[in-house]
Order: structure tokens, then sequence, then C-alpha cells
């Protein structure tokens, strides 16, 4: 098991964080977990709201199947226990945003159990890996949202959101470092990606995370953490831990205590503040929902659930390693994101297999690259998988060298053109015409004899200069093993 190492050096010696995330996420549906409105994101307030959603009397929920398919799925992916008994409870409180005046959530009796993620910290190097438990999934019904920029003096209510399908993932208390806990999110959205159960759209709010942190001397029991609630970026969350874990070895150095309680995190200073005290635990007056029955799993919904789910990332990268011969980064790169895996495998169709090494060289290089340099994800890339085997394939067949393919590259980013169609249009053809290069070389030697002469008299690294020459004077199109081979004829 990896070490992350990190610690915290106060006065009195070092600390050690310790860190348990509870991830909030949207179900994939088009439905709400309880009622027919859409989930569509992005909707004018108030448009999604059925009567249940609404909390209006005598209106009774019924559980959507394909919420309950797509948490039991997850499950199955994060190789945890699945419950084949599960139960719903009502959890009371009252805010504005909660129609109902309770929610309907799974506290004694959750559909999943226990289960757990292995994280990388390098993705470099495999013996980073490290295992992080999971204690549960349970399904809930979201809130809606209150909205406080329309009116100077009050806010308002939009119930779109209310009754959409959450699972909460929470995790044990087995991360010690941001790093861990950022490669745990990371990983955890990769997963659900992958599954399909969930988008992990963070700036939509379909994915976010209470963080729970506390501190300790290594080796003693833990601390009294505190929650930094509605997390939505891996990058605040990793913030929000080396803040809220520096402020608690602060105070309690200072001769304070930490108090059990609610913060949110401001992204503004990168800093959390507190929002209420938990030193009382709420009495959500928790109960079975006398409105829902039992839910009950059948032997045939699970093999089906369990044979519709997709190959995953931890195996995908081990086949890229295995099958296909990648070096382990190249394959942990692009079996991180499930876009990028499809992406790559459609280039693999056309391309074959054993062409998998340079392919993937390619793609993390110079595709990658390129849509790093236009502020684009792979998704929005201006080169399909199509066109990217085809200029592959013209490097291989020697039509294009490796300055050319750059160059052909380029035009593809900016119009979108096809490579073959650009090397016609733009007569940027490979040249392997030993006659031309040779004239081109005669050319060179003849107005360069010092250099000619200091190599002939052991200076080999003048070699490279009439290389680049040879090649400059061709524009690039010269084929390079035939200029190698026709210079050290001529230069012998």
């Amino acid at each position: 098991m990896a070490d992350s190492s990190y610690r915290i050096r106060g006065a009195t010696g070092d600390w050690e964080v310790v860190i348990g995330l509870e991830v909030h996420a949207q179900v994939t549906s088009n439905a709400k977990l309880f009622s027919g409105a859409s989930t569509e994101f992005g909707a004018e307030p108030n448009s999604q709201v059925s009567l249940v959603d609404a909390a209006m009397p005598g209106m009774l929920p019924v559980p959507n199947r394909e919420c309950i398919r797509q948490a039991v799925r997850t499950g199955m992916a994060l190789e945890a226990q699945i419950n084949p008994w599960s139960r719903f409870d009502r959890k009371n409180y009252f805010y504005a945003d909660l129609p109902q005046g309770y929610q309907i959530s799974q506290l004694y009796h959750p559909i999943v159990g226990e289960g757990e993620i292995e994280i990388l910290l390098d993705e470099k190097d495999e013996g980073s890996a490290k295992k992080v438990g999971i204690e549960r999934i349970h399904l809930e019904q979201d809130a809606g949202k209150l909205m406080h920029d329309q009116h100077p003096s009050f806010s308002y209510v939009d119930l779109n959101r209310s009754g959409v399908a959450l699972m909460e993932i929470v995790s044990k208390p087995d991360m010690r470092s941001p790093e861990e806990a950022g490669a745990y999110v990371r990983k955890l959205r990769s997963i659900l990606r992958y599954v399909g159960s969930c988008d992990g759209n963070m700036e939509q709010g379909s994915m976010r995370a209470d963080v729970n942190v506390s501190v300790r001397k290594p080796g003693d029991p833990f601390g009294t953490r505190t929650e930094t609630k509605n997390v939505n970026s891996v990058r605040f969350i990793m913030a929000a831990i080396d803040y809220e874990a520096n402020r608690q070895v602060d105070l309690i150095e200072a001769g304070g205590t930490v108090v059990q309680e609610t913060r949110l995190f401001d992204p503004d200073k990168a800093e959390t503040r507190s929002l209420r005290s938990k030193e009382e635990a709420h009495d959500y007056r928790y109960f079975p929902d006398p409105d829902l029955l039992p839910v009950e799993l059948g032997e045939d919904f699970l093999t089906e659930c369990r044979a519709s789910l997709p190959e995953l990332p931890d195996a995908k990268r081990r086949r890229y390693e295995e099958v296909l011969g990648l070096p382990p980064y190249n394959a942990s790169v692009l079996t991180a994101e499930v876009e990028t895996a499809r992406w790559f495998e459609a280039l693999l169709d056309i391309l074959g297999d054993a062409h998998a090494v340079r392919a993937s060289n390619w793609v993390i290089s110079d595709l990658f690259g390129a849509l790093n340099r236009l502020g684009r994800d792979l998704d929005d890339s201006p080169v399909s998988p199509k066109q990217a085997a085809e200029l592959l394939t013209l490097v291989a067949d020697g039509t294009l060298s490796g300055t050319l393919a750059k160059q052909v590259f380029e035009i593809m980013l900016e119009t979108g053109e096809d490579p073959g169609a650009i090397v016609e249009a733009r007569g940027l053809r490979q040249t392997s015409d030993t006659g031309a290069i040779e004239k081109v070389i005669a050319d060179i030697l003849a107005a360069n004899q010092d250099k000619v002469a200091e190599y002939r008299s052991g200076k080999d690294k003048l070699f490279g200069f009439f290389v680049g020459q040879t090649m400059k004077a061709m524009q690039g199109k010269a084929n390079p093993q035939v200029v190698n081979e026709l210079l050290k004829k001529a230069l012998g």
C-alpha cells in the first residue's frame, strides 16, 4: 500500500490528516426517483416539477426502476456488497427548498454495502496504488435550490432538482492527504462514467462531495472531524482539505478545541468557514417511509445488472498493458476517462492492435498536446479517429516523414480536412527519389568543404548538420532514412 507521506508540521511535531468523503452523484435517468418529472439540466425554474415533487396532498411516490438499477450497477462496479433487501426511510427536517418537510433516503438498510476503490497516486508508478474502502451507497432524493440573486430582499425557490435521484457514496476514513482524496474522486468519477450511472459533471452539480476532515498525531485515535459541504471540483476538494487540516492543527496547538460542525468552502479565498454547529447531533427522527414498500431484488434482475457492466477502467488498463503492450503510463492515461478509451479503441479498430503502442504515443503527445493548446476536449476534437488512422498510415507507408506529418496535422486541426487530401493539394508527399536526394547532397557537400574535411577527420557529430541541411533544402520532404544512407555513402 502506498504512503502519500503528507504531514502537517506543527510546533509540537508532525500531524496526520484523516479524510472521509461523502460523494453525492446524480443518477443518470430521464425521470426523478419517485416521479415521472424530467431531470434535464438547464430548464426554466419550476418547469420540471410534478405534484409528487411539490408535495401536494395525497400524492404517493413510486420508485423509478432505472434509478435502482443504476445504483446496483454502480455497487457491482465497486465490487461492493449488493443488498437484495433494502428500505427507504424518512429523514425529517424543515427547509425552504424541501417541500415535503422530509427527505426520502436510506439510513438503516442501504441498497449497497461495503466495497473498495483502488487509486493510483502516480500514473507512472503502479507501486503507488492504494485501496480506499467504501462504507455504503444509498439512494435518496435531492432537495430543491434557493436562488438568492433574483431580488435584494428575499429568495426564490426552484424545485426542478427536488426529487432527483442521488447516490450517496460514503467512503471509509482511509485517505491521508489531499492528493489521495483527489485521486479517489477522479477514480470514482471515472468508474461512474464508464458504468453510465452518473455523468460526473461537477460544474453542473451532478457530482459533489461533503468533505470530512480531522487531524491527529500519527498512531493516535481519530480526532474531532468537521464536514465541509457541497464542494464541486477536485481542485476545491483538495484545497478545502489542506486549509481545514492546517486550521485544525493551528487551533489545537494554540490551546483551542476543534468542534464538530458543518463548514462551507469559499473558492475565492481558498478557505473554509463555519456554517452551523453539530456539537449536538441533529434528531432527524428517521423512520421507515410508510408510503414505500421495501426494495427486493431478484436473481434475474441482479444477473442482468452484472451482464450490463462494461469493461471497467482497471480491467481495461491491465488489458492495454498485457495484451496491447502499452507502457503503464500510456495505459493509465488512455483509460482514465471513458471517452478517451472509446476514441483510442475507435482508432485501433482501423489501424489494428499491432500499431497500438505507436498510436498511443501519438494520441498522448501529439493529439492531447494540440487539444490542450487549443483549449478543447476530446469530444470536441477537430480530428476524428478515422482521420488520425489515415495520418498514421501515411507515416507508416513512407508517404509522410515525421516532420511532414506534423505539418499535415496542424492543417487538419485548422481546417478539419482529411490528411490524404491535404497531402495531394499541397504537395507534401515525402520523396525517396535517390537521384534527386543525391543531387541535393552533392550541392551541400560542395558548399561546405571545410565541414566535410572536419567530419572526415573525426568530428562525427557534424553528420547531423549535413542531415539538417539536406532536409532544409528539400523542404522536409526527403525520406530521412534514404537521406542518412546516401549521406553516409557520400561522406565515406
